[in-house]
């Protein structure tokens, strides 16, 4: 007898169905698995014996039987024990021992020996892509099923074991679905949403108000920044206080975000409602950053989609590293090719850097002597190329502060909440700008071709820009980032055109020679 059933697997970041069918036949007692399966999949075999026999279940193996599965298509090589449920089920169609229509249906899971199910990576990708297929019901452990009950109109059943499931099956019963989960659209309504958990507020931060003004206008636009001053004037601190200023995201970006952190085995929690903050060492390999592999996986330029991307000691980072962030600063996705696939990864991402003025940190400082050779430092300098520079909006120095005001309490600034309502009353500005424009969500993404529309300049505005721009010899990447740097300032100021003191302000944060 032969059955078919439904489950699917997550490549890349996208989800593939795939159909399980289980072939039982008289010959030697055998179980083989044909399809393209991992050693993960090949073992499934005992696991899904033991965990029958341990279910008290009949076996569908009794005597000389010999058992087939394909997973179909045979072409997709097939990874991971997400298939243990369906092969399981499969199995016991194929044997007579259980009986159901499968159309529509969909079962994930891996097995224990005993017959319980574990959670498996990516469901909320597979239970989007079974939505899309026309799937109804999606049959998952019981730890995936609120993951996967925040996707609308598909019934999601949670179970604990095989046995539980196998009872629903064949005494037909209809368990009520998992109830979606209550997430709504608008964050400032939403009773479900997290703040993000952050290690500083601005208020603790004491001077650097150039620097914390810097981190305002990058959160309002989503515009990357740049730090650089002597070691120890508080550059770390102010990128980590930037979470507390970030809008939290909306319902789309919340399952697109989480959806990333499943299928990369790192979701600790139901959902990510707060913008994701990734540090890595400068250390970090070049495809722990863009991703990569045998078969392509997110790096940490991925992860940090929708969020923020922090590079502490910037140049330390390897050079190839710091080129490969020319094309998600432009782009806002990372390609990745490999032997066996090419996959174009969302970067969408905020990037903040810091850095030192030379290798020792101590070039410029008044109070001490710099000991880097004049190489040296050009190395140092040259690791930041040409094309990163002109990608960042927003240099700001972070220079040493007077030691007085660190103990002084009463020269604390604002803090991140009452920054967090202005960088919030901006994006509302430029929500209500974008209801209609598609692919841009803050002034960040705005193209070229659309800055007259969305960026109108007073003339006197316009004529500052130009003859500065020829004086500074700006590239013309850099002057339109200038004019989009330009909406955010005059955004934070509740103004609807750019003005000479908007564009006078933007302009200060270019890098200087």
């Amino acid at each position: 007898m032969i059955s078919k059933i439904y489950s699917a697997q997550v490549s890349l970041l996208k989800a593939t169905i795939i159909e399980v069918e289980a072939d039982i036949g008289k010959g030697i007692r055998s179980f083989a698995i044909v399809g393209l399966p991992d050693k993960a999949i090949e073992e499934a075999k005992d696991r899904i014996g033991a965990a029958i026999k341990n279910s008290s279940i009949k076996s569908p193996l009794q005597g000389n039987r010999k058992i087939v599965v394909s997973l179909a298509p045979a072409d997709i090589k097939k990874e991971g024990p997400v298939f243990d449920l369906a092969i399981a089920i499969s199995q016991l169609v194929a044997g007579g021992i259980i009986a159901f229509n499968p159309e529509g249906k969909l079962f994930l899971g891996e097995l224990a020996l005993s017959g319980d199910l574990r959670p498996v990576k990516g469901i909320l990708a597979i239970v989007e892509e079974a939505k899309k297929k026309g799937f109804k019901e999606i049959y998952l452990p019981i730890a995936n099923a609120k993951e996967a009950a925040l996707i609308k109109d598909v019934d999601v059943y949670g179970f604990k074991n095989l046995k539980a499931v196998v009872q629903h099956i064949n005494e037909k019963q209809d368990p009520e679905s998992l109830p979606k989960k209550r997430i709504e659209r608008q964050p400032e309504t939403c009773i479900e949403y997290k703040d993000a958990s952050f290690v500083a507020d601005m208020e603790d931060i004491l001077g650097q108000e150039s620097a914390k003004r810097g981190l305002e206008i990058a959160a309002a636009g989503g515009h990357n920044l740049a730090m650089f001053g002597p070691p120890g004037t508080g550059k770390t601190m102010l990128a980590k206080a930037i979470p507390g200023i970030l809008p939290r995201l909306n319902f789309d970006h919340i399952l697109e975000v989480t959806a990333i952190y499943s299928i990369a085995g790192l979701l600790n929690e139901e959902l990510i409602t707060s913008p994701p903050f990734r540090s890595p060492h400068h250390t970090s390999s070049y495809v722990s950053l863009v991703g990569g592999g045998t078969w392509p996986k997110p790096g940490e330029i991925t992860l940090a989609h929708r969020g923020v991307l922090f590079l502490d000691e910037f140049p330390e980072f390897d050079k190839r590293v710091i080129e490969s962030l020319r094309q998600p600063l432009e782009d806002r996705v990372i390609n990745v090719a490999r032997a066996k696939g090419s996959v174009a990864f969302p970067a969408n991402f905020i990037l903040v850097a810091a850095m030192n003025p030379c290798p020792c940190g101590n070039r410029g400082n008044p109070s001490k002597e710099c000991v880097c050779s004049q190489n040296s430092i050009m190395n140092y300098q040259r690791k930041i190329s040409g094309p990163i520079i002109d990608r960042i909006d927003i240099w700001v120095e972070v220079p040493q502060v007077d030691y007085k005001k660190l103990s002084d309490n009463s020269t604390k600034g604002e803090s991140s909440k009452m920054v967090k309502n202005r960088v919030l009353k901006a994006r509302r500005i430029q929500q209500q700008r974008f209801k209609d424009a598609k692919k841009i969500n803050t002034n960040s993404d705005i193209s070229p071709k659309d800055l007259d529309k969305y960026a109108p300049m007073a003339p006197r505005a316009a004529q500052i820009l130009t003859s500065s721009a020829e004086r500074l010899g700006l590239s013309a990447r850099a002057y339109h980032r200038i004019i989009k740097l330009s909406r955010t300032i005059a955004d934070l100021d509740g103004a609807d055109q750019i003005s000479e003191k908007h564009i006078f302000e933007a302009l200060q944060y270019r890098p200087r020679s």
